[in-house]
């Protein structure tokens, strides 16, 4: 299997990057191509001892940033490292494309660029996160603010696809994020998405408010992108004041600190299962070919995790999957 990956996304690249690619090349068995500034790309490895084996470059001159308007990568950068990194896996050139990138950027290359399944009316983003009794996916986190009823049902579609082929959730619960449970409740957008979600063969369990979405309530969060990053970015937010709350309390003092000596094991344990980079990034779903966002800060631990779950979704048929589950539902 061969994943191209964009060597100059995010606020760590290139060298996290290249450290991510090479665990990930010995630990998934792998190849990759790089894309980016050839040149920078040899230094850096040279620099921190990074093996480039099994690993190809494709000289790409400029990068997106972060401030980069989203439609830059199909004019002022259009042989950027994304761009070209796209390019490449939609002339079939490898089996999938990785980013840390802008994430606009990435949505407007995937659908230009690589194009949308047939029948999908817009690719979403589908993170994991973390819940109180493992993670659940949110689907749509950012990608479309504006939906129809149509494209939240897509949504729940391609988001169990993922959870039961990927992930391995047989059957997943299927909730639409609303502001009460009841039938009724949301505006038009929710009346016409809950209609159409009980109609289908997804395993539909309702509405779900805000509250219950971390604590097991679903595995598969439907919204439209307005709503669901604002769900995703609050719960980044929670999380992380959180963990920096029971910092302060066990380092408060000298009791405090030899009482965490004695949870260091459970609280690691706790750590973890909030830790985001357990899954390294998420999906553009909904892509002709495998698209993946890796979060922006990642370091290497995260890249390769990425790439874990991005051989994951080759190796399962996912594009494949979705295709035939739209293909039934026209």
């Amino acid at each position: 299997m061969k994943i191209i990956v964009d060597a100059f996304g995010g606020d760590n690249a290139p060298l996290e990057i290249l450290k991510g690619c090479e665990a990930a090349v010995k630990s998934l068995d792998i190849d990759i191509i790089l894309t980016g500034r050839e040149d920078e790309i040899r230094q850096v490895a040279e620099e921190n001892q990074i093996s480039l084996e099994r690993m190809e470059i494709f000289d790409a001159p400029q990068a997106l940033t972060m401030e980069d308007h989203a439609g830059a990568i199909m004019k002022e950068k259009k042989d950027s490292s994304m761009a070209e990194g796209l390019r490449l896996v939609a002339e079939g050139k490898g089996d999938a494309f990785v980013s840390a990138g802008n994430s606009g950027a990435l949505v407007v290359g995937a659908t230009m660029i690589v194009k949308r399944i047939k029948g999908i009316k817009r690719v979403a983003f589908a993170p994991m996160v973390p819940g109180s009794k493992g993670f659940f996916m949110l689907i749509d986190s950012g990608a479309n603010v504006d939906c129809r009823p149509e494209m939240l049902l897509q949504f729940g579609i391609m988001g169990s696809i993922y959870l039961d082929k990927v992930i391995g959730v047989k059957d997943p619960r299927v909730a639409l994020a609303n502001v009460g449970t009841e039938d009724h409740k949301g505006g038009e957008l929710q009346h016409q998405a809950f209609a159409m979600l009980k109609e289908s063969k997804l395993n539909f369990i309702g509405n779900i408010e805000a509250r219950d979405i971390s604590n097991d309530g679903a595995d598969v969060v439907v919204a439209d992108g307005f709503t669901g990053n604002i769900i995703l970015k609050m719960f980044e937010g929670v999380v992380s004041m959180v963990m920096g709350k029971f910092k302060e309390v066990f380092t408060k003092n000298p009791k405090n600190k030899m009482a965490t000596a004695l949870l260091l094991k459970d609280m690691t344990s706790l750590k973890k299962s909030m830790d985001y980079n357990e899954y390294g990034g998420a999906p553009v779903i909904g892509a002709s070919k495998p698209v993946f966002k890796v979060h922006g800060s990642a370091k290497a631990r995260t890249v390769e995790s990425a790439l874990r779950l991005t051989k994951a979704y080759v190796e399962k048929n996912v594009t494949e999957e979705i295709k035939r589950a739209i293909s039934d539902q026209e």
